[in-house]
């Protein structure tokens, strides 16, 4: 089984990001899709273990096998939390339903460290290109602000919001140019510190709910081997000859 037939064929949930998800799109913005598969059980009994991710079929598409993705969800990863909660959803089967019924089991104070990680490593590559160029990439600091105000966001109420609602405009001047590189960088301080506020008084508990997820992985896996596959048995060197 091909790379590009796991995506088609066995695709839980997809959706769009980026900009469009964030409510930031405009007439130039691409269209990001990200998706999760549920590679077949029997796949894994074999020496060649499915992939863990897949790029494509097309341009700007990117899927994660389920077990991976709720790997990452459950570390707190930016990028796959965000996935989870786009409110551009172009795919679900019933596995998916039951994904993005756990969205809150993956969530935790832990987002603080991930997405503080995350942000501070964007911040080196903005101040990298003040120092080279004199400005920095408008549009990663428009996108650090979104993030930054996202993770503030996030452990204040508990729920995670990726659309940026009445924030647009701000953000798209911050973009074109339109506001001074001081002014970005007292905002991100601003933010930075209202986080740290925030992380004092979260609603999130301290840990995931691992048990919860494996459980549902445990499930999604056994109802996989069940079902009928539609995987040809590998041929032997007996039956080749």
């Amino acid at each position: 089984m091909q790379p590009e037939d796991l995506v088609r064929d066995h695709t839980i949930y997809a959706c769009v990001m980026g900009s469009r998800a964030f409510g930031l799109a405009t007439e130039t913005s691409d269209t990001d899709r990200r998706g999760v598969f549920l590679a077949p059980t029997p796949l894994f009994w074999r020496f060649e273990k499915p992939p863990a991710h897949v790029e494509g079929p097309g341009e700007e598409r990117f899927s994660w096998e389920l077990e991976r993705f709720c790997e990452l969800a459950l570390r707190g990863n930016p990028n796959v939390l965000e996935c989870l909660h786009s409110p551009l959803v172009e795919h679900l089967d019933d596995t998916g339903r039951e994904l993005l019924s756990l969205r809150g089991a993956f969530l935790s104070r832990q987002v603080h460290d991930t997405f503080t990680r995350y942000a501070l490593g964007q911040r080196r590559k903005l101040d990298a290109d003040v120092r080279t160029t004199g400005a920095p990439r408008w549009k990663h600091a428009m996108h650090l602000l979104r993030l930054l105000t996202t993770a503030r966001d996030l452990l204040r109420t508990g729920e995670l919001r990726i659309d940026v609602g009445d924030g647009r405009e701000a953000l798209l001047a911050v973009k074109r140019g339109e506001v001074p590189w001081a002014e970005v960088e007292a905002r991100m301080a601003r933010l930075a510190t209202a986080t740290e506020e925030a992380l004092r008084r979260t609603p999130l508990p301290a840990e995931p709910d691992r048990a919860r997820v494996s459980d549902f992985l445990f499930r999604a896996r056994r109802a996989s081997a069940a079902a009928p596959a539609g995987i040809p048995a590998p041929r032997t060197a007996e039956a080749a000859r």
